[in-house]
């Protein structure tokens, strides 16, 4: 058993998946860049932050966390605080390529393991019409970069080099690895 520092429904939906017994909490940490962080630096400390938070207080349990953004040019899309805000960024994204990066955290007591994935994802041409489309679908709107590639923001994408999962929010193969170097050990059925 592990505890999903995450309300995130599509991480949840990972872990249950692949049948890893977990309980979630919510970590509650602010989500904020620190100046002169990178986009890379700030996922692998939040996501250690987030761990670390909820392991204090859950005693003697494996705490995962994460943290996902995209970047385009540098540049953190965070979640949209609009319908426009979210047509300007997907109409940023229309042909052309950014990063998702995630950050993944394993503590155990005080030991907090991390890792970092980036995953290069390229969008199609969006025609005006196909993004109020697509935002109609109210899906945009509590997501970062304004699109999940689960749901309808899979119409979106051209092509992905690297995670699919970890695009989702959650890269599955370093979850199981910190699993692993923590003595958790994954197995296909229990």
């Amino acid at each position: 058993m592990i505890v999903l520092a995450s309300s995130s429904p599509r991480r949840t939906q990972l872990l249950d998946m692949l049948d890893i017994a977990h309980e979630v909490e919510p970590a509650g940490v602010e989500e904020a860049i620190a100046d002169g962080e990178s986009p890379s630096e700030a996922v692998v400390r939040l996501a250690r932050e987030k761990a670390a938070t909820v392991a204090k207080r859950r005693s003697g349990m494996a705490v995962l966390a994460a943290d996902t953004i995209v970047v385009l040019e540098g540049r953190i899309l965070g979640k949209p605080e609009s319908v426009e805000d979210a047509r300007r960024m997907l109409s940023e994204l229309s042909g052309r390529s950014h990063q998702v990066m995630t950050g993944v955290a394993l503590a155990r007591g005080e030991a907090v393991a991390a890792r970092l994935d980036v995953t290069t994802v390229t969008f199609r041409e969006l025609a005006s019409g196909f993004i109020d489309d697509y935002l109609a679908t109210g899906e945009p709107l509590d997501k970062a970069g304004a699109y999940g590639i689960q749901g309808y923001g899979a119409a979106l994408v051209e092509k992905i080099e690297g995670d699919f999962f970890s695009v989702m929010g959650l890269p599955v193969r370093l979850v199981l690895d910190l699993m692993d170097e923590a003595g958790i050990h994954y197995r296909f059925t229990r």
